[in-house]
Parts: structure tokens; C-alpha cells; sequence
């Protein structure tokens, strides 16, 4: 998975990037909250980020706030890494729209963990937002199905958006996922069989 950390400390930084590289991740460094954003705010951005709080130039608050600003099916997971460990510190760093918390120094296992549950969400959401484009899809051919079709009054073919006339088949196999079986009703038996029916 692709990671992003935000860490000014470059002993920090290099620790942590050298643990997530062993954990099979790539990893992308920044050092400040604004170099961080500029990454974030493209639409290939990583989706797991690692910040730490107190940061120059865009302190970890700001980063959240910037990242949740961003208005997507699939939001970043945001886990902040910090010193400030006091229970108000936390309290305002996951008020604040961190999804997780995790103090300095940190244990490796800990960590190993906390990345796998953000991985484990990030999965869930990709699999929901795609399930959500699925029904958008659904939902407009369904509102295309349900206007007005004009219909030729005696061949029954059917205009398109673009004026081309269409045999009811054709028109319906474009524009959904139905498909037809022909058969006869008994009203077109009697009128175009009524001398090979045996009674």
C-alpha cells in the first residue's frame, strides 16, 4: 500500500519510513503539513497518511483539516503520530478527523497493526465506492428507461437520442441489460396461423 508520512524530525521519519518499507509498502516523505497537502490534494494521492502534529509551516491539525476537506467516495485514513499523548490531546486529534492515534515512541507490532486496520477500511471503502458507481450506472439507465420513448405508430421502431430508428430489440439491448426471447401471442396465432391451428 502506498503511504504517506508527514514527520519534520528526519530521525523520525526515516525510522518509520524504514519500518513500513519492511512491512512491503511504499512510502512517500514529506516534511511539513504543506508538502504533505500538495501530494494529498492530487487525485493519485495515497490513501493511508501518517502525520505527526507539531510540524512548520502546516502543523497536523491543519493537514486533517485540508484532507477532510476533500469531498470523495474513498477518504484517506488518517492515523496522527505524535509525543502529545495526553488524554485531551488525543480527544482533539481524533475530533479533529484522525481515524487513529498512536503516541511517540510507538511499538512496531502496534504499528504493523494499526496500518493493517487502516489498509482493512481503505479495501472496504474502495469495494463500497465501486458498488456505489454501480447503482449511479444502474440508477440512470433505469431514469433513461423511464421517460418518454417515441415509437412509430406502425412498424413499433423506436427513436434515439440521436434520430435514429430502432427496432424495439435493438433499442432495449442498447440501453439495458434485458434481453428477449420471441414467441407469439395466441390474439397473432389466430390472425396469422388460424389455418394450421387444429381444433
Amino acid at each position: 500500500m502506498k503511504i504517506i508520512i508527514a514527520e519534520d524530525d528526519l530521525t523520525s521519519r526515516k525510522v518509520l519510513s524504514a519500518i513500513l518499507k519492511k512491512l512491503g509498502h511504499e512510502v512517500i516523505e514529506t516534511i511539513n503539513g504543506e508538502e504533505a497537502w500538495r501530494i494529498m490534494e492530487k487525485p493519485d494521492a495515497p490513501r493511508l497518511v501518517i502525520l505527526d502534529w507539531m510540524m512548520p509551516v502546516m502543523d497536523g491539525l491543519e493537514l486533517i483539516s485540508r484532507v477532510r476537506s476533500i469531498r470523495t467516495f474513498t477518504p484517506a485514513y488518517v492515523i496522527m503520530l505524535t509525543t502529545k499523548g495526553e488524554k485531551h490531546d488525543i480527544i482533539a486529534g481524533l475530533e479533529a478527523g484522525a481515524d487513529d492515534y498512536l503516541v511517540k515512541p510507538f511499538d512496531q507490532g502496534e504499528l504493523r497493526a494499526r496500518v493493517d486496520v487502516g489498509k482493512r477500511i481503505i479495501e472496504m471503502q474502495e469495494r463500497l465506492a465501486s458498488q456505489v458507481r454501480e447503482l449511479l450506472n444502474a440508477n440512470e439507465h433505469i431514469r433513461m428507461l423511464q421517460g418518454i420513448i417515441p415509437i412509430c405508430s406502425f412498424c413499433k421502431k423506436i427513436r434515439d437520442d440521436k434520430g435514429y430508428w430502432n427496432q424495439v430489440e435493438e433499442y432495449f439491448s442498447l440501453h439495458s441489460e434485458a434481453q428477449f426471447s420471441h414467441s407469439i401471442c395466441p390474439e397473432c396465432v389466430k390472425k396469422h396461423y388460424a389455418n394450421i391451428i387444429v381444433k
